[in-house]
């Protein structure tokens, strides 16, 4: 979606759906981009209802408020709805392991000096983690695993690799955390299964002590289909992305709570 274009186009899209007395009016894209909030932080958009009122090759307009619109990619939703039907739309939002969005508030107990329970939540701006469901290791070098694959980018540069991970289905996680003396003979290693388009099967990401390097085995059932040696940690995220990241993420769902009404003229031809 060219959105310089759009930007260019929105008066007359609009014309005739923005009130009177409104001088003024709002839109949002949705498209491959991510948002951002005033404060200049990657936000993930909340789902939203509106109606259609113009479509273009390439965009669908929404109205969403009085005087504010939501243009979508035509090429990213996940149904092409018709003008005038009213519609739900769920863009694309970081998640986390267990579902829930991923800037969903860290909820924590604490207790008032007479020992009553009470739950406190915190959410840091820009902030939208996806921790791996892997308890605290002892190796180190699980440890520096692990918060690579939390901190570092996806290359998207919007999701983190773990965001990435959980966008591909992973599940079933498994890991080794071996004592130092049995770094080589047992390598560190997290496990788990993907199923994307691009691969369905296991993926292994283990420490080679050796190289200081990482090794990527793919694998389908108890047949190794493909391993790439010599991975450095900071192409974890590219190496990964290749090989399971299908792009189907970034698909706008979007489904038809009211039909468009049929006019009069509609019903005659």
């Amino acid at each position: 979606m060219d959105r310089t274009a759009i930007r260019n186009q929105m008066a007359t899209l609009v014309a005739g759906h923005v009130p009177r007395n409104v001088r003024s009016f709002k839109f949002r894209l949705f498209d491959s981009q991510p948002q951002e909030s005033t404060l200049g932080f990657v936000i993930d958009p909340k789902p939203f209802d509106g109606k259609v009122v113009a479509m273009t090759d390439d965009a669908i307009v929404l109205k969403t408020s009085r005087a504010e619109f939501a243009v979508l990619d035509r090429d990213l939703v996940t149904v092409v709805p018709d003008e005038g039907a009213k519609v739900h739309v769920q863009p694309y939002a970081r998640r986390r392991f267990d579902g829930l969005r991923a800037d969903t508030p860290e909820e924590r107990t604490e207790y008032t000096s007479d020992g009553k329970p009470y739950t406190i939540q915190t959410h840091i701006l820009g902030s939208a983690p996806a921790k791996l469901p892997i308890p605290e290791p002892k190796c180190p070098e699980l440890h520096d695993l692990i918060q690579q694959l939390e901190e570092l980018p996806a290359p998207d540069r919007f999701r983190k690799i773990t965001h990435m991970l959980v966008d591909a289905g992973a599940k079933d996680f498994s890991w080794v955390d071996p004592a130092p003396a049995k770094i080589i003979e047992t390598p560190p290693a997290i496990s788990f299964s993907v199923s994307t388009t691009k691969f369905e099967g296991r993926v292994t990401v283990l420490y080679d002590r050796a190289g200081d390097v990482y090794v990527i085995e793919l694998h389908q059932g108890n047949e190794l289909i493909e391993r790439i040696d010599e991975v450095y940690f900071d192409s974890l995220g590219e190496v990964l992305a290749r090989r399971i990241d299908d792009g189907r993420w970034r698909q706008i769902q979007v489904t038809v709570l009211e039909q468009a009404k049929r006019t009069r003229k509609a019903l005659s031809a």
